[in-house]
């Protein structure tokens, strides 16, 4: 997570021209002949299960692409169009999108969007929080999607907007979110499962940000971390000793790297302590543009718990 910064963004000047001259004569319709539902997500993971579950009945344009961050963008005007045009706009919540200050709030005021079009998918989620460091007050930990118990929860809200403003095909729409709320459950089980199956004093999960707090609380993971939260200030001295002093004391047998991080901090570390980095790395804030490895929710979470279980359970 980086700080969040104020949102440029157009001019109200020119989010009218483009909302005025936005009329899609041509909207695109479902399988049936129906006008498809025009759904905004507020990054790629909340697009792929918006996808997975509205299926050929709804139209995603989706915000932050693969490879930007999350807490801080500037809506482009494609995007600004997409939200006046929107009949539902889904976000995380929890502080990723910048809450009530951030850049998804200040576009959707702009637009003037309605109230009744805008979901947060987490407000079920009892929040975490980051400790809060020197000169920075405490905050919510946004990246509970890493949990797929988190998940469930999501996509059961996303199923039961989208049967509500989509009713001519809700009984298709409701037959696909049944069972990608399912397969989300079954993964949930396994999660519990295979961390259990780790041999006890592995079951620490040491990466740069603390990004996973919510999957290791879930599911009885110990954590440790470089930093909380991405500042400026990313694998300091201080952090990296601190580390380094964790590891020495628990025997940790292995560090994660995610894949959007620099990884020269945590190849400090293991020259430090002497632990080995993970052969791959694991995935926090995003999946990856389709086609790629991991293109989907699903996939995240399975090369997860994958990439967790085998990493904690190997012989070194």
């Amino acid at each position: 997570m980086k700080k969040l910064v104020t949102w440029m963004g157009l001019s109200l000047m020119a989010v009218f021209m483009l909302a005025a001259c936005g009329n899609d004569e041509n909207a695109a319709s479902a399988p049936d002949g129906k006008e498809k539902l025009k759904v905004v997500t507020s990054f790629t993971i909340i697009a792929d299960m918006a996808r997975q579950i509205g299926g050929d009945y709804i139209d995603v344009h989706n915000l932050v692409p693969s490879g930007t961050d999350p807490h801080e963008y500037e809506p482009l005007p494609n995007d600004i169009k997409a939200a006046t045009d929107a009949d539902v706009l889904f976000y995380n919540g929890l502080n990723l999108e910048g809450g009530d200050k951030g850049w998804f709030k200040k576009m959707t005021d702009a637009v003037h969007q309605k109230d009744e079009n805008i979901f947060n998918l987490t407000e079920e989620v009892k929040p975490r929080y980051l400790a809060g460091e020197e000169g920075r007050e405490e905050e919510i930990n946004p990246h509970a999607f890493i949990d797929p118990g988190v998940g469930v929860l999501m996509a059961q809200k996303i199923t039961e907007v989208l049967i509500d403003k989509h009713p001519t095909d809700s009984d298709k729409i409701k037959e696909r979110g049944e069972e990608y709320v399912n397969r989300l459950k079954e993964l949930d089980k396994e999660y519990e499962e295979r961390i259990n199956d780790i041999p006890e004093e592995n079951r620490t999960l040491v990466t740069s940000e603390r990004a996973f707090q919510y999957m290791n609380e879930h599911y009885g993971l110990k954590e440790a971390y470089i930093w909380e939260i991405d500042t400026e200030e990313n694998g300091s001295p201080k952090q990296i000793k601190d580390l380094v002093h964790f590891i020495q004391e628990h025997k940790v047998p292995v560090l994660f790297v995610e894949s959007n991080v620099d990884t020269r901090p945590m190849e400090t570390v293991s020259k430090e302590t002497g632990v080995p980095m993970a052969e791959k790395f694991i995935y926090s804030d995003e999946i990856g543009d389709p086609g790629e490895e991991i293109d989907t929710y699903v996939k995240y979470l399975n090369y997860n718990i994958d990439l967790i279980h085998d990493e904690l359970s190997k012989k070194r």
